[in-house]
C-alpha cells in the first residue's frame, strides 16, 4: 500500500506546480481619439491606448486574462477576443447585441475569462459597427511554461498585422452606406502593422521595416485586421512554412504566398536564407466579384538583412492577379491538421444536427419616400438561408436566453434554404425575386448540450460571386471539406477528411463555391457566426446559435457580472 503522506504531497506538488504555471494577465484599455497622419492627412481615429494598431496582449495557455475598458470615445463599444473558446464565460465575448449591451461613452467594462486549449495567434477587436477598423490589437497565447512549440524554436517572434485605412471617419462611412443603401465607399489603403507602404502618397517613411539577421528563423504572427479586404501575402524570394491557423497547430506546410480573409491568422516560420540585402513584403487584394469595386492597391513593407546596403531599390515579389481563385483556393484546401499535436481535437463522428445553410448577398425594399442607391432602387442586404439577421434593441440575446425572457429572438432559424435553386448559377439568380429579397428577423437555432453539428456553407451567386469568410464563435470547427459548384452530399462526402481536418474559427467558403464544417456544442451560451467582411454583417449576414445547459454545475452558464452594461 503507499504511504498516504507522500501521495498527499505529491498531490500538493502537483497542484503548486499547476498553480504556478498559470497567472493573471491585467490590462486596461483608454479607448479614445486620437489624430494621425497617413496618406498626406490628419485622420481622427478612434484608438487604444493612443496607439495604432492597438497594444499587443501577451498570455499563456492557461492563464486569466483580465482587460479593464474605459470608453472614452463618443460611440458605443465592446471588445470580441476573437476565436477564444470562453469556455463559461460567454458573457465575455463581446459582440453587441449578442452577448453584452455596449459599453457607451463615459463607462467603463471589465472583461475577464480564462484561456485554455489554445496555443497560437488570435486577437481582439470592436465589435460595434465599423470601429474596428482601428479598435484592434494582437492577442498571443504561448504554450504553459516549461511546454515546447511542435516546430522548431524562432530566434524572434513578429507579429504582423494586416489592415484597411479610409480617408475618413469609418463610423460615417458605414452610416452613409446604411441610409442609402449603396455599397460603402472602398478603403484607401492597405496596412502593414498601421503603415500603408512606399507605393501610397506621403508614405516613403510610412513603411514597416522587419530587420532580420542572415540565417535566423523568425516565427510571423500573420493576422488580417481589414474590414472588407481579403489579402495575399508574400514576401520577394522567400517561403514561409505555415505551421498554425487561427490558434491551432497544422502539418508543416511550405508556400511563397498566403490568401489570408478578414478575421483569419496563419503563424508561419521565415528563414532569413537568401543574399544580404533588402526584399519586400506585400499585400495585395483578392477579390472575385465582377462589377463591385474593390481597393486595388498593394501595401507594402520591407525585410531588411543585417548589413544590407542602405542604398538600393529592394526586390518585389509577383503578386497574383485580384482574381486569382486557385492561387487563394490553394492554401486553405491544402492544409491538415496536427493530428496528436498540443489540443489536437478528434473530428466528432455522430452527428445530432444537420443543416445546409446558403450565404450571399441580396436586396431589401427601399422605404416609401426614400431615394435608395442599391441595384434598381433597392437596398443592399445580406442573409443566411434567405434570413437577413437583425440584432435585438431592447436587451441582449445572451441576457434573454439566460433569463428566458421572451419577444427578443424566435428559435426557428430553418435547417435548410426555404427555396432549393441552382445557388451558383448568377444568370438565374439576379432575376429571382424569390432569390433576391430576405426578410429582416432575429431567428437564432437552439442545440442541446454537447450535439454535434454539421453544417454545408453554400455561397450563391447572389448579385456577385464571392469567398465569404465565416466565424464561428465559442467554439473552433473542422474543416471536413470544400470546393466550387452546388454542394452535391452523393458526390462530395467521399471527399471528407475525418482523420487530420484543419481546425479553424474563420473559414472562408470558396467563391461560387463550399464548405463543410462539423462542431460540438459543448459550450452554454450565445454564440454568433457571421461573415467577417463588416460591410456583409452589417446588411444581415449572420446568424446565431443558443447551447443550452449541461448536466452539471461545471456545464452550466454562471450569472452575469455584476458590473454587465445595461441597454
Amino acid at each position: 500500500m503507499r504511504n498516504p503522506v507522500l501521495l498527499l504531497v505529491g498531490v500538493l506538488t502537483l497542484m503548486v506546480a499547476t498553480t504556478a504555471s498559470a497567472a493573471v494577465v491585467e490590462h486596461t484599455f483608454n479607448v479614445q481619439n486620437l489624430t494621425v497622419t497617413r496618406l498626406c492627412n490628419r485622420q481622427l481615429i478612434v484608438a487604444v491606448n493612443g496607439s495604432f494598431p492597438g497594444p499587443r496582449i501577451r498570455v499563456r495557455e492557461g492563464d486569466t486574462l483580465i482587460v479593464h475598458v474605459y470608453n472614452k470615445s463618443p460611440y458605443n463599444l465592446t471588445v470580441h477576443w476573437h476565436g477564444v473558446y470562453q469556455k463559461l464565460s460567454c458573457w465575455a465575448d463581446g459582440p453587441n447585441m449578442i452577448t453584452q449591451c455596449p459599453i457607451l461613452p463615459g463607462n467603463k467594462y471589465t472583461y475577464k475569462f480564462k484561456i485554455s486549449g489554445q496555443e497560437g495567434t488570435l486577437w481582439w477587436h470592436s465589435h460595434v459597427s465599423w470601429l474596428r477598423a482601428t479598435v484592434h490589437g494582437a492577442l498571443i497565447i504561448r504554450p504553459k511554461s516549461g511546454h515546447k512549440y511542435p516546430f522548431p524554436k524562432p530566434h524572434r517572434e513578429v507579429t504582423i498585422i494586416l489592415g484597411e485605412w479610409w480617408n475618413a471617419d469609418v463610423m460615417d462611412v458605414e452610416e452613409e452606406a446604411v441610409t442609402s443603401g449603396g455599397l460603402p465607399n472602398i478603403s484607401d489603403a492597405f496596412t502593414i502593422n498601421g503603415w500603408p507602404g512606399d507605393l501610397y502618397p506621403c508614405s516613403q517613411n510610412h513603411m514597416y521595416k522587419l530587420k532580420v539577421e542572415p540565417g535566423k528563423t523568425y516565427l510571423l504572427r500573420i493576422v488580417n485586421t481589414a474590414l472588407n479586404g481579403q489579402l495575399f501575402y508574400k514576401i520577394a524570394n522567400h517561403n514561409l512554412t505555415v505551421f498554425a491557423i487561427d490558434a491551432a497547430y497544422t502539418k508543416p506546410y511550405v508556400t511563397d504566398i498566403i490568401m489570408i480573409a478578414p478575421g483569419q491568422t496563419v503563424d508561419a516560420l521565415l528563414v532569413a536564407d537568401q543574399d544580404i540585402g533588402s526584399y519586400y513584403m506585400a499585400a495585395s487584394p483578392y477579390s472575385t466579384s465582377v462589377g463591385i469595386p474593390y481597393d486595388n492597391n498593394t501595401t507594402r513593407g520591407v525585410v531588411v538583412y543585417d548589413g544590407a546596403p542602405p542604398i538600393g531599390k529592394p526586390l518585389m515579389p509577383t503578386l497574383p492577379a485580384f482574381s486569382d481563385t486557385a492561387t487563394a483556393y490553394k492554401l486553405s484546401s491544402s492544409l491538415k491538421g496536427l493530428k496528436d499535436g498540443p489540443h489536437w481535437a478528434q473530428v466528432p463522428k455522430n452527428v445530432d444536427y444537420k443543416m445546409f445553410v446558403t450565404v450571399g448577398l441580396g436586396f431589401t425594399p427601399c422605404e416609401a419616400n426614400r431615394t435608395c442607391l442599391g441595384p434598381k432602387g433597392t437596398k443592399l442586404s445580406a442573409s443566411m438561408n434567405n434570413q437577413s439577421f437583425v440584432p435585438p434593441k431592447r436587451m441582449s440575446s445572451l441576457q434573454a436566453f439566460y433569463s428566458n425572457v421572451d419577444g427578443i429572438y424566435t428559435t426557428d432559424f430553418p435547417v435548410k434554404p426555404p427555396i432549393e435553386f441552382d445557388y451558383t448559377n448568377a444568370t438565374i439568380n439576379n432575376y429571382n425575386p424569390a432569390f433576391l429579397f430576405a426578410p429582416k428577423v432575429t431567428k437564432v437555432t437552439k442545440l442541446k448540450f454537447n450535439s454535434t453539428v454539421e453544417m454545408v456553407l453554400q455561397n450563391t451567386a447572389i448579385i456577385g460571386v464571392e469567398n465569404h469568410p465565416m466565424h464561428l464563435h465559442g467554439s473552433n470547427f473542422h474543416v471536413l471539406a470544400q470546393g466550387f459548384g452546388n454542394y452535391n452530399p452523393s458526390k462530395h462526402r467521399e471527399m471528407f477528411n475525418l482523420v487530420d481536418p484543419q481546425i479553424r474559427n474563420t473559414i472562408g467558403v470558396p467563391a461560387g463555391g463550399w464548405a463543410v464544417i462539423r462542431f460540438t456544442a459543448d459550450n452554454p451560451g450565445v454564440w454568433i457566426m457571421h461573415c467577417h467582411l463588416d460591410a456583409h454583417l452589417t446588411y444581415g449576414l449572420g446568424t446565431v446559435f443558443m447551447v443550452e445547459n449541461g448536466p452539471t454545475p461545471e456545464t452550466t452558464l454562471p450569472l452575469p457580472p455584476v458590473n454587465l452594461p445595461n441597454c
